[in-house]
C-alpha cells in the first residue's frame, strides 16, 4: 500500500492533525446540553474537601478516587459550568488519540498507527464519552498509555536485564566530565572552559549527559508499572486489565520456554523474575485503595443498578463500539457491517506471520470483555462505558486491516469510508442525542413553589443535580428565597442517609412518607429513574390517595409532579 510514500517523515504532523480534529470533535458543543444526574454527582463529590471526598467515595460509590481527585484540582481552577467540567474528559479524550498512534507505530509501523489514529478521532463512542464528566476517557488514556509502555517492553530485547540496570548505569556515567571539545576557531588547549561560564552552565559541563535511549527501557517499566495503577484506580473494572496483561505475557513465556528452538515469536516476554517485580510495584501503588475496593465490590454484589446482559446487550455494545447511529437504513446498516467484518478480517490476516501479536491485542479485548460478562452471572456489571478501553486494541485491528491493503487508494478509500460513517453518527449525536432536562426542572419548580411547599425527590441524589442548576437562578429572586425556605427530603430516605447511592422503595417506606406530608398543603415529586428506585410506582400511588394532583410535567428523564389538598 505504502510503497513510494514517507509516512515516518510526515507522520508526526499527520498525527498533530488528527488530534486536533479530535480535540475540536470532542469539544463542540460541549456546554450545550444539560448535565445528567451522574455527572452532577461527580461535581458534587469533587466539590468536597479532600478527606470528605474520599469518606463518600467509600461510603457510596462504586469508583475509585482519581478521577474525582483531578476533577476537584481542576474545578478549583476552572470553575464546575458543564464546560468547563468536560473539558477535562474531553483533553483526556483527544490525549488517547497520539498514544493509539504510537501504540500501533511499535506494533506494525506508521500506516497502522496513522489508521488506528483516525478511527479514534472519529469514534462517536469516545466523542460522546469524552463529553461525560465522567472518568471513562481518564480510564482509555491511562490504559492506552499502560498498552504503549507494555508494548514497548515486548519490542525490546532489553527487557529481560533486571529492572533499574540502566538507571545505575545512568548515574554512574553522569558525574563523568564530559569530553573537553576543542575550539576549533581558536588556539587549541585542554585548559577546562568551564571557569567563565555561569554556574548553572558549569555545572552541565561537568557532568556527562547520556542520551535517553540509554534509560528507555528502565523508564518504560516505570510508565507501565505508574499508568497500569491509574487505571485501575481510574474504574474498579479495570482490575481486568492488569488480568489480560498477566494472562498474556505469562503465557508468552511459557510459549518461549517451551519452544526453545525455530523461530521466536515478533513479542519477546521480559525475564520472569521483572515480570513479577513489575506485578509488585503495581499492586504496591493499588494498595492504599484495596479495602474500599473490597467495600464497594461488596456492596455491588449485594445489588446493583444494572441489568443481566442477553445477547441484545452484547451486540448493542458491539454496535456502540464501531456504529452505534440508529437513523441509517436497514439495507445500509447490513452494508456497514459487511465493511467492518471485511475490515476485521484484513486485520486479523495482517498478522498472520506475528501470531503473538494478534493475540495480544485479542487478550486485551477479549479476556476484559469475558470477564465482565463471567461476572455478571451472579451481579450484573456489564456496560459499554466501563469497556471503553477495549476500543483501543479493537481499533488497532481495524487499523491492520486498513495497512493490509496493498494499493494506496483503496486504502485511503476504505479508511475514507469508515470515517465518512463515523462522522455521520457522530453528527446525529450532535443533533439528536438528549440528556436529562434538569435546567427546566429546576426553573419549573422554583418558579411556582410557595415556602410552605414540600419538595421529594424519588432519586434521592436526584436532588444534586437539581440543586446544581437551582444555583443559576437569579440570587435576588423572590421565588428563589420561597425555594430555599420550602422544605425538601428524599424518598425512600434523605440523601445518602442510608449509606446506599440509589435506594429502592418498599412498602415499609410508606408511613414515612406519609408523615413528610402532614402540615403541607402542596407537594412537589420530581421522579426519576423510576424504573429503579420505585418500580412498583409506590411514590405517586400514596400521594395520589392522599392529595389531588394539580399539574404534572414530562422532561427528557425527569417527571414533575404537583399535589395540592383535595
Amino acid at each position: 500500500m505504502n510503497e513510494g510514500i514517507d509516512f515516518e517523515g510526515f507522520a508526526p504532523w499527520m498525527v498533530l492533525s488528527i488530534t486536533l480534529i479530535g480535540g475540536i470533535l470532542r469539544v463542540f458543543l460541549l456546554g450545550n446540553k444539560g448535565m445528567t444526574m451522574d455527572e452532577t454527582f461527580s461535581l458534587w463529590l469533587a466539590n468536597h474537601s479532600i478527606v470528605d471526598m474520599l469518606h463518600w467515595i467509600v461510603k457510596i460509590d462504586q469508583n475509585p478516587p482519581l478521577y474525582y481527585l483531578l476533577l476537584h484540582y481542576w474545578m478549583a481552577f476552572n470553575g464546575d459550568t458543564p464546560y468547563y467540567a468536560r473539558l477535562l474528559s474531553a483533553l483526556f479524550g483527544a490525549g488517547t488519540i497520539p498514544i493509539i498512534y504510537l501504540i500501533g507505530k511499535r506494533i506494525s509501523g506508521a500506516v497502522m498507527g496513522l489508521a488506528a489514529a483516525v478511527i479514534m478521532a472519529l469514534s462517536p463512542f469516545n466523542i460522546r464519552l469524552a463529553q461525560d464528566a465522567r472518568m471513562y476517557t481518564l480510564l482509555a488514556f491511562n490504559a492506552s498509555v499502560a498498552m504503549y509502555a507494555l508494548v514497548r517492553l515486548l519490542t525490546d530485547a532489553r527487557s529481560v536485564r533486571p529492572i533499574g540496570s540502566q538507571f545505575r548505569e545512568y548515574l554512574r556515567a553522569w558525574p563523568t566530565p564530559g569530553p573537553v571539545k576543542p575550539d576549533t576557531k581558536g588556539d587549541f588547549s585542554y585548559k577546562v572552559v568551564s571557569r567563565n561560564q555561569t554556574r548553572w552552565r558549569a555545572w552541565i559541563s561537568r557532568h556527562r549527559w547520556l542520551p535517553i535511549q540509554a534509560i528507555e527501557t528502565d523508564l518504560a517499566w516505570v510508565v507501565f508499572i505508574v499508568f497500569s495503577a491509574a487505571t485501575m484506580l481510574s474504574h474498579n473494572t479495570a482490575v481486568l486489565f492488569p488480568l489480560a496483561a498477566n494472562i498474556f505475557v505469562l503465557g508468552l513465556l511459557l510459549f518461549q520456554r517451551i519452544k526453545k528452538t525455530g523461530a521466536s515469536p515478533s513479542f519477546q516476554a521480559p525475564s520472569l523474575g521483572n515480570w513479577v517485580k513489575a506485578q509488585i510495584g503495581i499492586f504496591l501503588l493499588w494498595s492504599p485503595w484495596i479495602f474500599a475496593f473490597i467495600q464497594q465490590t461488596s456492596r455491588v454484589y449485594q445489588e446493583f443498578w444494572i441489568p443481566t446482559p442477553g445477547w441484545d446487550t452484547v451486540t448493542q455494545v458491539f454496535r456502540s463500539f464501531l456504529n452505534e447511529n440508529t437513523l441509517f437504513q436497514a439495507n445500509l446498516v447490513i452494508i456497514i457491517w459487511i465493511l467492518y467484518a471485511l475490515v476485521l478480517c484484513l486485520g486479523l490476516v495482517h498478522f498472520r506471520n506475528n501470531i503473538s501479536r494478534l493475540l495480544f491485542l485479542v487478550a486485551l479485548f477479549a479476556i476484559p470483555f469475558l470477564g465482565e460478562l463471567i461476572v455478571s452471572i451472579r451481579r450484573p456489571i456489564f456496560v459499554d462505558q466501563t469497556l471503553i478501553w477495549t476500543t483501543i486494541p479493537l481499533f488497532l485491528v481495524l487499523a491492520a486491516g486498513i495497512a493490509q491493503l496493498r494499493f494506496r487508494y483503496v486504502s485511503i478509500l476504505a479508511l475514507g469510508i469508515l470515517s465518512a460513517i463515523n462522522l455521520f453518527s457522530a453528527s446525529d449525536y450532535y443533533r439528536f442525542a438528549q440528556t436529562e432536562d434538569w435546567s427546566n426542572v429546576s426553573r419549573d419548580v422554583i418558579g411556582f413553589v410557595e415556602k410552605d411547599d414540600l419538595i421529594l425527590f424519588n432519586a434521592t441524589r436526584a436532588q444534586i443535580p437539581f440543586d446544581y442548576y437551582s444555583k443559576l437562578y437569579d440570587p435576588n429572586s423572590v421565588q428563589l428565597e420561597k425555594f430555599i425556605e420550602a422544605e425538601q427530603h428524599g424518598v425512600p430516605v434523605d440523601m445518602f442517609d442510608s449509606g446506599i447511592l440509589e435506594p429502592k422503595m418498599s412498602e415499609s417506606d410508606i408511613p414515612r412518607l406519609l408523615s413528610l406530608l402532614r402540615g403541607h398543603n402542596r407537594v412537589w415529586l420530581v421522579t426519576s429513574q423510576s424504573w429503579y428506585t420505585d418500580p412498583m410506582g409506590l411514590i405517586p400511588q400514596t400521594l395520589a390517595s392522599q392529595r389531588k394532583l394539580i399539574k404534572q410535567s414530562d422532561y427528557d428523564g425527569v417527571d414533575v409532579r404537583l399535589y395540592g389538598n383535595r
